[in-house]
């Protein structure tokens, strides 16, 4: 099996490389981003694995579809890359959907406790041997309320961590899980109510047409003033323009962001030489109470691992059987995961 690997970082590879000949496959890695001027780099290939700044729009699916290829294996849970509803019945996308819930909600956690404690700050001045304390008071964790959107693999871990603080956790969710609120302590509220009385929210869940710019201005004016916010899922889940309004009002008292909503132009790149041309994210990170990384929460050891395996293992149970249950089908208005037989 001849896979085309596109958007290739070094951390990849060495995942990859580790596993591929124990699955029998040839992978041609790519540097560069998959779009359709780079598609054309796939002819002659069993299957596509891409990541979640390539782009799978309709054109770079018919080039597939003409090419051959019918296989685009994703090494990554989310998939608005991908234009699902145009590639139903020309090509099978396969996902990871559960790579390492651990990695992300340790990540989010480790942004909001660098915020609230002033870490980042603390140590730039140390390195400055400036030991003032003066600027740094932050707040206790416990007893706060924080609201999770989104209650999947990553939003129960964070859930749990949250639970070790002794916060208050309230939750939402279009498919709640009736499990988490059997100890009494997780609340399932409305979405209003969750953005009215929390101290944190952070976001645990897809980017679909519903849950796009889920924080927006509109959002933000009735959440509490001061409120936290963190994104470690996709970054069109908010709108930048309305938090960085949000931020100078003082409505924001921080943000806490891996992603954002235009960072395939930006991220995974070392821009440190250029200028920066996204004036609303050169502002973001200008600004003291704003913390970004460079999506980078899904990045350990461990989750590079099953990463590895997961795609590999969904390549080779679709070739030997035409079927996946790790499949995304599109039929109608919903997105699923394939798991009674073929997509189509």
């Amino acid at each position: 099996m001849r896979i085309a690997f596109f958007d290739t970082k070094p951390y990849d590879k060495s995942a990859f490389e580790k596993y591929a000949e124990e699955y029998g496959v040839s992978i041609k890695y790519f540097e560069t981003k998959l779009n359709e001027d780079t598609a054309e780099l796939a002819s002659g290939f069993d299957a596509v694995c891409a990541f979640v700044n390539d782009t799978v729009n309709d054109k770079v699916i018919d080039k597939f579809y003409e090419m051959g290829i019918r296989v685009l294996a994703l090494r990554c849970a989310g998939f608005n890359q991908v234009d699902m509803k145009y590639a139903y019945g020309k090509l099978h996308v396969l996902r990871v959907p559960a790579y390492s819930p651990y990695a992300v909600a340790e990540h989010a956690i480790a942004l909001l406790l660098t915020s609230v404690r002033r870490i980042h700050k603390a140590y730039i001045r140390s390195k400055d041997f400036n030991f003032s304390l003066t600027g740094l008071t932050g707040f206790d964790l416990h007893g706060k309320t924080v609201g999770v959107i989104g209650t999947g693999k990553i939003g129960k871990v964070f859930m749990n961590i949250c639970r070790g603080f002794g916060m208050k956790i309230l939750a939402y969710d279009k498919y709640p899980d009736s499990n988490l609120e059997k100890d009494g302590s997780v609340r399932y509220v409305s979405m209003e109510a969750l953005l009215q009385n929390s101290d944190i929210i952070s976001l645990h869940c897809p980017l679909t047409e519903e849950t796009y710019h889920v924080i927006d201005e509109k959002a933000l004016n009735l959440c509490k003033k001061g409120v936290i916010l963190l994104n470690t899922s996709r970054g069109a889940l908010v709108d930048a323009e309305a938090l960085l309004n949000g931020i100078k009002s003082r409505k924001v008292g921080a943000a806490c962001l891996d992603v954002y909503e235009e960072e395939s132009e930006w991220f995974f790149e070392d821009n440190s030489g250029h200028i920066m041309e996204d004036d609303t994210l050169a502002r973001l990170i200008s600004m003291p109470n704003v913390i970004v990384t460079s999506h980078q929460a899904f990045l350990t050891e461990d989750a590079l691992e099953n990463i590895a395996q997961t795609t590999l293992e969904n390549l080779r149970v679709f070739f030997a059987t035409g079927q996946c249950e790790n499949e995304l089908c599109h039929k109608g208005d919903s997105i699923q995961d394939c798991k009674n037989g073929k997509c189509f």
